[in-house]
């Protein structure tokens, strides 16, 4: 008995097609959270400006998601190109 059949799946189910990997787009997630940060920061810079130690980490937040946009810019290039070899 294989590793997957013990955890109750069937590989080559018969008449089933095989499943692929989930490859969505990243880039929209990345930006998604950028805005978000952004957002709750400027939220944060109206309304509460006593609560200096969140505005922080919503800058910290948005600043930590540019790496991560340009790793997700990266990944969906390689996607593309995936895709169009096969």
């Amino acid at each position: 008995m294989s590793d997957e059949e013990s955890r109750g799946l069937a590989p080559n189910a018969p008449g089933l097609p095989a499943l692929k990997p989930l490859d969505p787009p990243t880039v929209p997630f990345a930006l998604g959270g950028m805005a978000l940060w952004a957002l709750i920061g400027l939220a944060l810079l109206i309304f509460a400006r006593s609560h200096t130690t969140w505005l922080w980490i919503c800058l910290a937040g948005f600043l930590l998601g540019l790496p991560g946009l340009a790793t997700m810019i990266v990944h969906d290039r390689h996607r593309r190109e995936r895709r169009a070899a096969g």
